[in-house]
């Protein structure tokens, strides 16, 4: 087995459970490959250089050879991997280095207890649905893609309109600063902020969720994934931004969106005895009383 790892930053108080991940994995049969620009930071503060260890920089060094993807920081972070790997069908285990993660769910105390896991294959994937969005001029390239959601959200302070029509059938028009529409696994990112339902991974649905809907009676809705949608925006700027889990772009209102569910799932290793519910009650500490 051969692991690659990436990651971007993180704070000194991690650095000890750093150090043991890089040392369980030189003391196992398993190869190692670091993303460069993680490993130079490493070895910035480590005592213990790595110089020796392969580094990656793009997904032709791994492709063929990683059988896994560790990612080591937040949500941010895991997203920030995924064009490495979504292709080519290699998984990803999330490291969490910081507080809250719902994609990075290892904590560090169970650093030792994930990797033995791995080791031992003791783990399953579990297959995330993506969503796929398709514009006439491909602003984002080959990573026109979703884990979590694609908005449409306002570039100045004036409400945008957005024309939502639904496998051609019209839905409705938002008066809103922006607009919604998730995966169940980003259920739990913006769109719960927003005000949007927690659903469960492979319940086949997406989300629409409104910004601020200048409208209290609209509401999120939940749609079949194998429906299309279309949204066409009107602002008085001429511009609006789109997001694309971490990428964004400013576009003019001329560009029309059509979404649908990628061909392409995300592996997401899971270990046992974790499963969503589990995540969600520690995450959202759901059942603690916190009047004590």
């Amino acid at each position: 087995m051969k692991i690659a790892i990436y990651g971007k930053s993180f704070s000194q108080d991690f650095y000890p459970y750093m150090e043991k991940l890089l040392r369980l994995i030189a003391e196992s049969n398993v190869g190692m490959s670091i993303y460069k620009p993680f490993l130079d930071f490493i070895n910035t503060i480590s005592a213990n250089k790595y110089h020796t260890v392969p580094t990656f920089t793009s997904v032709n060094e791994i492709y063929g050879i990683a059988e896994l993807m560790m990612s080591v920081g937040g949500d941010g972070t895991f997203l920030e991997s995924i064009p490495f790997v979504f292709h080519h069908d290699i998984p990803i285990i999330g490291i969490n280095s910081g507080r809250m993660g719902f994609l990075a769910n290892i904590s560090k105390e169970d650093i030792e207890h994930a990797f033995g896991a791995i080791l031992d294959g003791n783990y399953e994937i579990e297959y995330r649905t993506m969503l796929h969005f398709q514009t006439p001029e491909d602003i984002f390239g080959d990573m026109n893609f979703a884990l979590n959601e694609i908005t449409i959200q306002k570039s100045d302070a004036s409400l945008i309109t957005i024309d939502a029509f639904l496998d051609n059938e019209f839905l409705n028009t938002y008066w809103t600063d922006g607009l919604i529409v998730s995966t169940p696994t980003g259920s739990t990112a913006y769109s719960l902020s927003a005000g949007g339902p927690i659903l469960v991974p492979g319940s086949g649905s997406f989300i629409i969720v409104p910004i601020a809907s200048h409208n209290l009676t609209v509401r999120p809705i939940v749609i079949p994934d194998y429906i299309h949608v279309k949204l066409s925006v009107n602002s008085r700027s001429g511009k609006f931004l789109v997001t694309a889990d971490n990428r964004r772009k400013l576009v003019d209102t001329s560009m029309h969106f059509n979404i649908c569910k990628s061909k392409y799932k995300l592996g997401m290793v899971k270990l046992p005895n974790t499963n969503f519910y589990s995540t969600m009650r520690n995450k959202l500490m759901w059942g603690i009383d916190k009047r004590n």
